[in-house]
């Protein structure tokens, strides 16, 4: 199997699914023309300057895919490539079209609904109270725990590391400018132009610090960076939506969409051989060094972003649902971004499955557990002494993505002597990748702060009261940076898999109630009902799995008490939710559908 086999059949797959499930979804099931004619967006709304901004549709699109496009599309696809390429590959392509495409949209359309509100107070007035303090609690959780987890990605990047710190660094200044020039203006192609020009060049210009007394001032260690991480943080989340984080993400989805852009030229051009079978027979039932668990239920835990994620439902019911400016913007930025994201995952598993098993598995394995395994390396040596460091048991996958795309693009002859160099490259893009994710996540935090303590003091639920703001920001960066600073994330990160996709669940909930109430024929509900089947099933079989078999067994290496309990908690969580949703689609079931349809304004 070649890899531009199974590019060229991804792209086509993703593009007809959205010209064709996209502009149904718009079409029928959302009516988002309708919604045009009917009234204006939250952004026109209730538009303070800050956050409700009318905002270009591809801006739009470039904050929310650098916002949803973190760790998961990267990481996940190359850790799954243990099973072998065909079940990430399958899970990606049918995953994305019939779930995480679907998620996103009908969450962005709900939270619209609802003037731009979390998904927590969405499902309130859909659901109830009950489900609305489950999904509230769910949601704190989750975000808080996604935050400090990408924060360690980024922290390790960046540890001494001045070239990445000053190259990450110099986009905020460059961001905030462009945002500026575009608000005054109004010209956004020559700020997009000037804006990318120059963080090219802050890119070019940073290994030249190292070694430097600036270089020195740059070069930070772990307890300095994770300090600094939340500081910046609470300034993306409490400064205006249009002078940081819009620009800033806009600015960063070139980066990401370019990349990878040049590896599938990469590909094409080299054509390189997919090293892996298309399933492993050793691992498929369990037992494997990268994921313990057997490929179902945790192909579809370790391949999240890029299928389908309950990150997404934050950003969809978080930042993005008070920028848009038109309801059929809905489709590109919702719909589209995932199947971007869905590609950007293909890549990355293409990138791992074209080096030779043996050597992917001694870099995502620990020295012992690879011995155990009775492979012998191929490459890896060589592609060691290429980017100038040792490779052997780099686990976590963000080495893996790097090795495999410095290996794709060294075939190319003008890349031949630029291993070191695009190795390092590869290394920050990743970083940047997971730090617009903070960014946004930072600021979705934010808002649910303020929705869920707003019950208790009314004035914080407002965004325009500036100390509510500042508040609601500095509690949401203290929490994760503290458990940044202080490591304890590292016990619990395991759980954000399965707690992930069971926001995905909720998502896919709520979803359905308001395809219930909007639909002209009771049978489109089928298309969140379906992949939320799957996946609620999915994800109570990892849990349970987790639970039995690792966190409350005494001879697992991961044996925690408090995980186990937090597992158990998160998926009680979701079955009362559960409960609580099949009751009120029962009550909808007996209302005719004209009187819905009329009663919810389509």
């Amino acid at each position: 199997m070649n890899a531009v086999t199974i590019v060229v059949g991804a792209i086509c797959i993703l593009l007809i699914a959205y010209r064709l499930y996209g502009t149904f979804m718009a079409a029928k099931i959302l009516k988002l023309e309708q919604m045009d004619a009917a009234k204006e967006t939250p952004a026109h709304e209730l538009e303070d300057g800050k956050d409700y901004v009318p905002t270009n549709k591809w801006v739009t699109f470039g904050h929310h895919f650098a916002a949803i496009a973190a760790a998961g599309p990267l990481v996940g696809p190359i850790l799954a490539a243990q099973f072998g390429y065909l079940p990430g590959l399958i899970w990606l392509l049918v995953g994305a079209v019939i779930g995480g495409a679907v998620h996103d949209a009908v969450v962005l359309f709900a939270s619209m609904r609802k003037n731009g509100q979390s998904l927590s107070e969405v499902a309130k007035e859909e659901l109830g109270p009950v489900a609305a303090f489950c999904t509230g609690l769910a949601m704190l959780f989750i975000i808080t725990i996604t935050m400090a987890g990408l924060s360690m990605v980024v922290l390790h990047a960046l540890e001494h590391n001045p070239w990445g710190v000053f190259s990450v660094g110099i986009t905020i200044p460059i961001a905030m400018g462009v945002g500026l020039y575009h608000r005054i203006t109004g010209h956004l192609k020559g700020a997009t132009i000037v804006g990318f020009i120059l963080i090219m060049a802050g890119i070019l210009f940073g290994p030249s610090i190292q070694g430097t007394a600036f270089g020195d001032f740059l070069t930070l260690d772990a307890s300095t960076l994770a300090i600094i991480l939340p500081i910046y943080a609470f300034f993306a989340a409490a400064l205006p939506v249009w002078l940081l984080l819009a620009p800033r993400d806009y600015l960063s989805t070139f980066m990401k969409i370019g990349v990878f852009g040049a590896l599938i030229v990469g590909v094409f051009y080299v054509n390189p051989t997919v090293q892996f079978p298309a399933i492993i027979p050793d691992f498929i039932h369990g037992g494997g060094p990268i994921v313990a668990g057997p490929v179902w239920p945790f192909i579809s835990i370790t391949i999240a972003c890029g299928a389908i994620s309950g990150f997404h439902a934050f950003v969809g019911s978080g930042t993005t649902p008070k920028m848009i400016n038109r309801w059929k913007d809905i489709k590109p930025v919702a719909f589209g971004a995932m199947l971007v994201e869905c590609l950007v995952a293909i890549m990355a598993l293409i990138a791992a499955v074209s080096l030779q098993p043996g050597d992917y598995f001694a870099i995502n394995s620990s020295p012992e557990a690879f011995a155990a395994l009775g492979m012998d390396t191929v490459h890896l040596k060589d592609l060691a002494a290429e980017v100038g460091m040792d490779l052997e048991g780099r686990t976590g996958g963000a080495v893996t993505l790097a090795v495999g795309m410095t290996y794709i693009f060294t075939k190319l002859p003008w890349f031949a002597n630029l291993a070191s160099y695009f190795y390092q490259f590869v290394i920050l893009f990743e970083a940047v990748f997971i730090l617009t994710a903070i960014d946004s996540g930072t600021r979705v935090a934010r808002y649910l702060i303020q929705d869920f303590f707003g019950d208790l003091y009314k004035p914080l639920k407002r965004t325009d009261w500036l100390p509510g703001n500042i508040f609601a920001s500095a509690l949401a960066c203290f929490v994760w940076g503290y458990l940044l600073y202080s490591g304890d994330i590292s016990s619990i990160w395991a759980l954000f898999g399965v707690s992930n996709q069971l926001m995905a669940s909720i998502g896919l909930i709520i979803g359905a109630t308001i395809v219930l109430k909007i639909a002209d024929k009771r049978w489109y509900v089928l298309t969140c009902l379906i992949p939320l089947a799957y996946l609620y099933v999915t994800v109570n079989a990892a849990g349970y799995w987790m639970v039995m078999n690792v966190y409350l067994n005494p001879a697992s290496k991961s044996y925690s008490m408090l995980n186990g309990v937090l597992s158990i908690i998160m998926l009680i969580l979701g079955l009362v939710i559960m409960i609580t949703a099949i009751k009120k689609w029962i009550e909808l079931w007996k209302v005719p559908q004209t009187e819905l349809a009329k009663e919810f304004g389509v």
